[in-house]
Order: structure tokens, then C-alpha cells, then sequence
């Protein structure tokens, strides 16, 4: 009876034990396929993955071109592709070695010490021509591909203009929870976070990855012969390209510069005079990859709103012109600080309005800013806005269906007065007139004001991408150039601008720019931060004088005046940029 029972509870025992492996195979094979355990894993996806060798051609999201088609982010070109299966085969590898230029025995040495598919040449693989990449196409040589692969290009490029692309989930379902619910995307797309990555998102979110494939068994053979499968979005218009306005030799230089020079945190921007186009810009600190919000590394300080200084009495010089103030003939004593209650640190003697502005006399500019304030309380606001310093310059429009694209969309604007009392503070109305107080403004919005100038004062907004192209180079949309709206400055003013701007290198604060290869019109800004007696230093420029086509500013931001990079970087760029053009 002991033994029947016994028997009993061990063919039991069995049953139960057999039935829970049914049910935990049915689990697996049926029923938690998709998301097994707590982990939520893909059982299907893991088994392919765990017998398939691929190798990735393209993530599938588009990438940035400067204003001539150079690669900025990723290049796109056809190489040559090996698996590994290679290696147990005979192969005709003298002809790919006469086609490629690539000898024999360095291919069969990578064949041989490669366990997975791999592009010739590993990070920077060989380029081919389009005749070369026919040629060993025609020769169908299992294991052997001649393809369009996207590779990086190591260099890392106006970072903080182009922004950065990750995976998150939160702002991935915001954004596109439809094509993710109808399995357009994965939940592991990544997508635009900050800069023209995220203005141009919806134009660079990836339709799928371009790969080759093949299946192994568990030695890593291959299974179902030698074939290789190619598998890639049926859209053949996409990825597309997104063409910036940026000049990449001028970007290269603008970048070594800036930090060959050890600026810290600031930085320059380019701009095409005649479009308003960004050719270079530059944002440091630089960026922390890993964790690029963490710290000021993920601001782009060119589009931040900063203490301008001195450089703002542009603006003060052109509501007091536009608006009849005395300043023909009149004299400035220059020995008074910028209140007129004792004498300046800096003697200056006697000067007129010209020399004033050439020499930057801070008491001229007060004066001037008590009388225009007494005739309109809103002149200084006014004629800012002329200039272009207090609205979005950014390139905004229209663009399918998006009635109001930015291409800068943490672009922030300026600002005159924290409070309109103060317009009626002499002190405060004193210390607007030079760019201190609450006035702010950003390095892209004063850069914009000099091409105005430079042009004769026609304002418009600034292109960071003049297209978005097809995978095959047509355009898809064209960005035109646009007029920011208000009206102008008269050509009066702006004619007079131009002469104090010269004047500021012919026998000013920029005298030391006089001998530089382009003949240079600007201004100097000495900004007092009030935090530990840090400045913000800037130089605004634009050049050649006779023919203007670059503006320029520099800004090092929180930094000891004697410290100033500035005018270094200046020199630098202009001479730079002058034996670039000579090259061309």
C-alpha cells in the first residue's frame, strides 16, 4: 500500500512538473512573445537577433550638409562590404583587389580576423566611386557588396546650432504616438532634442534601418547557404538631408580658433551679409555628450539674450541721428563718468559725436539717451527694433503644414527695460544708453544688426538651412529668404552708421584691427556683468568695408577683462577667412 502511494505522489509529482514546463513553453512560445517577464522582452526579437549577423548601413535619419553638399554629421558614400563567411570559401578577391586598389592580402588578412560583417577600412571605411561600386556589384560575389553606407565623419561641427538626437520615450510619444501606435516608428527611434535636430525633426525621423543580413547557426556558420538579404525602407526618397547654410572650411577654422585661443564660454557667429545666412557659429563650453543638459555646455550662448556694453550704442547713435538730436558741432566732455557727477577713470577730454563713438565715451551716449527719452520714452526700444535686436530673427514661416516653423526654436529675444519706470530714472536711462542695466541682447540678433547696416538697412530674418533634399538630392522644401517685419532705418542713419563704424578701427577702441588683410568696420563692448567683476567682451564687425559680405561677432562671456580672448579671435578669423578665399 506504502509503495502505491509513494507511486502515486511521484507520477503526481511528474505531472505537476511537466505541466508547469508546458505551461511556462506556452508562456514563451505563444502567449509572451512580444513581452516576456518583468523586463518586457521581445522573445522573437532576441531569437533573430541571437542567429542573425547584420551589418547597419543606415540608422535611417537624415543627416546635415553644409551650403555646398559637404557631409557635416554623417557622409554617405558607397565601401565595401565582407562577410565573414568569406574566410571558408574560395573567393575572387584579386578582382576586387584590381577594382578597389586595395591589395590582396589585406583584404584576406580582415576577412580572416573578422566574426561579424564589416565595412572595409572599419571607422573611416574606403571610398568607392559609383563605377568602382558597379563593377564589383556585377561580379555578384556571395559575401561581397559594393554599397551606400553611412559613416560618420569624426569631426564634431557647430554642435549647439545643429543640437543633439536621443532616445526618449516621454517626448517620443508626445510628439508621434500615432506612428507609434501604427508601428511606423520603434520605441527606440531617436529623435530631435535640441537645435536644427529638433526643428527639423519630423523631416529626419528615421522610416527604418538599411542593413544586410544573414543567418548563423550557433558556431556562426552560415545557415540557408550564402544568402544575404537587404532590407530597407520601401520609400527610396528617404533619408533625407537637410542643407544648411554653413560654410564647413569657415565653420573648421571658426571652431579651431575659438578654442586654440582658450575661450571658455561664448563664442562667434558668421553671417553672410548679403542673406543673412549663418556660414560659422560657435557656442562653448562644449558639449558633455553624455549628459549634454546637465551644465551650460547645452546652451547655445549665441542665441541667449547677453549684456551687450558698449556695442549696444549703435543703437543709441541711431535713435539719436533718426530723430534730429543735436550732434554736428557739439562737444562732449569726456573727462565726466557716465553719470556727469564726477570725473571717468578713463580722461577723454573734449570729442564730438564721432570721436565719442570711436573712443566710446560712455557720458556722450548718456547725454544723447536724456534727450531722445525726453522727446519718446520708447525711442531706445524703438530703434532696437529697427536693428532687429528685440524680435525673432530666426528664419520663421510657413512650411507645409506647420504655419509658424522655426528653424531656431530656443532662439530667445531681447530686452530693453525689466521695468518702463525706469524710463523716467536718469541713472538707469544712463546706464540703458551703453548696453548695461537690464538691456539683452544675443550675439545671433547683434551679428543680424551689422549685415543690416553692412547691406544699407534692409532687415531680414537669418537662415540657419536654405533646403530639405531627397535621399537622391532633389529638394523637397526651400527655405526663401524673408524680410523681418518693421520698418527700417532711413538711409541717412544708416549712411552715418557705417562712417562710426569705421571710424572705430580708423582711430578708436578697434584701433588694433587696422591692419588686418580686410578693411574692418565695428564695434568694441566692454559689458560689466556685476558678478566678481567679470565682463562680457565683444567685438561686432563687419568687413571688407568696400564690399561688405561678412559680419562678424565675437563674445567672451564671464570673463576677467585682461583675460579677453576677443580681439585675438577677431584677428584671427579675419585672417582666416582672407586666406580661405584666396584658396578658393
Amino acid at each position: 500500500m506504502k509503495i502505491k502511494k509513494r507511486a502515486l505522489f511521484l507520477i503526481a509529482t511528474i505531472m505537476i512538473i511537466l505541466l508547469s514546463l508546458i505551461g511556462r513553453l506556452v508562456q514563451v512560445q505563444l502567449i509572451q512573445t512580444e513581452s516576456f517577464s518583468k523586463h518586457h522582452i521581445n522573445l522573437i526579437e532576441a531569437s533573430i537577433k541571437q542567429r542573425t549577423q547584420a551589418i547597419v548601413l543606415d540608422d535611417g535619419r537624415g543627416r546635415f550638409i553644409d551650403r555646398n553638399g559637404e557631409a557635416i554629421t554623417n557622409d554617405y558614400y558607397p565601401s565595401v562590404v565582407l562577410f565573414p563567411f568569406l574566410k571558408g570559401m574560395k573567393w575572387p578577391v584579386e578582382k576586387i583587389a584590381n577594382i578597389t586598389g586595395i591589395s590582396e592580402q589585406e583584404l584576406l588578412t580582415a576577412v580572416q580576423s573578422a566574426k561579424t560583417p564589416f565595412a572595409f577600412g572599419g571607422k573611416d571605411p574606403v571610398k568607392l566611386t559609383e563605377k568602382q561600386q558597379q563593377q564589383i556589384n556585377e561580379l555578384k560575389i556571395p559575401g561581397v557588396f559594393a554599397l551606400y553606407q553611412q559613416v560618420n565623419t569624426n569631426q564634431v561641427l557647430a554642435e549647439h546650432l545643429l543640437g543633439i538626437a536621443r532616445q526618449n520615450k516621454e517626448i517620443l510619444e508626445k510628439r508621434y504616438n500615432e506612428k507609434l501606435k501604427s508601428g511606423l516608428i520603434s520605441p527606440h527611434t531617436e529623435i530631435g532634442i535640441t537645435g536644427l535636430q529638433k526643428a527639423f525633426d519630423e523631416f529626419l525621423l528615421p522610416e527604418g534601418e538599411s542593413k544586410l543580413l544573414y543567418h548563423v547557426d550557433q558556431l556562426g556558420g552560415p545557415l540557408f547557404g550564402l544568402e544575404v538579404k537587404y532590407t530597407a525602407p520601401a520609400n527610396p526618397f528617404y533619408p533625407t538631408a537637410i542643407k544648411t547654410t554653413l560654410h564647413k572650411p569657415l565653420q573648421i577654422v571658426a571652431e579651431r580658433s575659438v578654442d586654440d585661443l582658450g575661450l571658455e564660454k561664448g563664442g562667434l557667429i558668421v553671417i553672410d551679409v548679403e542673406t543673412s545666412d549663418i556660414l560659422a557659429m560657435v557656442s562653448r563650453p562644449v558639449m558633455n555628450v553624455k549628459n549634454p543638459l546637465a551644465d551650460r555646455g547645452g546652451v547655445n550662448e549665441m542665441i541667449e539674450p547677453q549684456i551687450p556694453g558698449s556695442v549696444f550704442k549703435i543703437v543709441t547713435a541711431a535713435a539719436a541721428l533718426e530723430n534730429n538730436v543735436k550732434v554736428r558741432g557739439r562737444m562732449f566732455n569726456c573727462d565726466y563718468n557716465l553719470y556727469g557727477d564726477g570725473e571717468d577713470a578713463r580722461k577723454l577730454g573734449l570729442l564730438n559725436f564721432e570721436e565719442s563713438f570711436a573712443k566710446s565715451c560712455n557720458y556722450t551716449f548718456a547725454k544723447l539717451a536724456e534727450e531722445i527719452i525726453t522727446e519718446n520714452p520708447n525711442y531706445i526700444e524703438l530703434y532696437a527694433e529697427k536693428l532687429g535686436l528685440l524680435s525673432r530673427i530666426g528664419w520663421h514661416g510657413e512650411v507645409f503644414h506647420y504655419e509658424n516653423f522655426l528653424q531656431l526654436p530656443e532662439e530667445k529675444v531681447g530686452r530693453i527695460w525689466s521695468d518702463a519706470n525706469d524710463k523716467h530714472v536718469k541713472k538707469a536711462i544712463n546706464q540703458t544708453a551703453i548696453g548695461q542695466k537690464d538691456v539683452r541682447v544675443s550675439p545671433l540678433s547683434v551679428a543680424n544688426m551689422m549685415a543690416t547696416i553692412a547691406r544699407g538697412g534692409e532687415k531680414m530674418q537669418v537662415r540657419a538651412a536654405s533646403e530639405v533634399q531627397y535621399k537622391n538630392g532633389t529638394t523637397l522644401f526651400s527655405f526663401p529668404q524673408q524680410q523681418l517685419k518693421g520698418s527700417p532705418l532711413s538711409t541717412y542713419t544708416i549712411k552715418n552708421l557705417q562712417k562710426l563704424l569705421q571710424g572705430v578701427v580708423e582711430e578708436g577702441t578697434g584701433e588694433r584691427f587696422k591692419t588686418l588683410p580686410y578693411k574692418v568696420a565695428g564695434k568694441t563692448g566692454t559689458a560689466e556683468t556685476g558678478r566678481n567683476g567679470l565682463v562680457n567682451k565683444w567685438f561686432a564687425a563687419y568687413f571688407p568695408v568696400e564690399q561688405p559680405k561678412y559680419a562678424l561677432v565675437v563674445v567672451d562671456l564671464d570673463v576677467k577683462e585682461k583675460d579677453a580672448k576677443t580681439s585675438d579671435i577677431v584677428e584671427a578669423m579675419v585672417k582666416n577667412i582672407y586666406q580661405l578665399n584666396r584658396n578658393e
